[in-house]
């Protein structure tokens, strides 16, 4: 079990892509840093909380989801090809659809 010592929040620009399956990725903004210690107080380690609520090493991520690395994209130069786009009401990833 791991405790958060710290959180930050996130500057604009920051994202966690995730393999979804061979050859498919996706990222999603990063909301937010946390320092995450060990419970016996042996190692830290900072890591990024996106907008839908994964983090690496997150017993509840998504399953099959493998984290790839947190990358950055300055807010003028848009969003990475591969972004999630947000719901104009959440700003969380879109619910699939389903034909009528």
């Amino acid at each position: 079990m791991r405790r958060i010592i710290e959180i930050v929040p996130a500057r604009p620009g920051w994202y966690a892509r995730w393999r979804l399956a061979a050859g498919t990725t996706r990222c999603y903004p990063v909301s937010l840093w946390a320092l995450v210690e060990e419970s016996d107080g042996t190692g830290r380690e900072v890591v990024g909380v996106d907008c839908v609520g994964q983090w690496p090493g997150a017993e509840d991520n998504e399953a099959g989801v493998e984290f790839v690395r947190y990358l950055f994209h300055t807010p003028d130069a848009g969003h990475p090809e591969d972004a999630e786009p947000p719901t104009p009401a959440t700003g969380l990833r879109r619910q699939p659809t389903t034909a009528a």
